[in-house]
């Protein structure tokens, strides 16, 4: 799935949870910034695969870890509590895609 391809499928699935997150995550991969969601997008990559979106891995060992550095930079304490929420988001979008495919 191309990049047009992918933010069709993702304008049909935008009420899914965690779209935002994809959506995002997409477009800052395209551009080659590191975010939170761009992060999370290499991190879900090979699930979001098999909806059909191609995802360029980026040189980075471990985004999941890369990931909870940046959140523990912003905030320290809630740091482990707001890595879960994303991952919970992320899976939740996959459950849902996959129902709606």
């Amino acid at each position: 799935m191309d990049t047009g391809e992918a933010n069709e499928a993702l304008s049909a699935w935008a009420a899914l949870p965690g779209a935002d997150l994809v959506r995002k995550g997409l477009h800052d991969l395209v551009l080659g910034e590191e975010s939170n969601e761009s992060l999370l997008v290499e991190i879900g990559a090979s699930r979001l695969g098999q909806l059909g979106f191609e995802i360029e891995r980026s040189p980075r060992e471990s985004p999941a870890h890369q990931l909870f550095l940046r959140l523990a930079e912003e905030d320290p304490r809630r740091a482990h509590s707001r890595y879960n929420a994303l991952l919970r988001r992320l899976v939740s979008f996959h459950h849902a895609a996959r129902c709606v495919r």
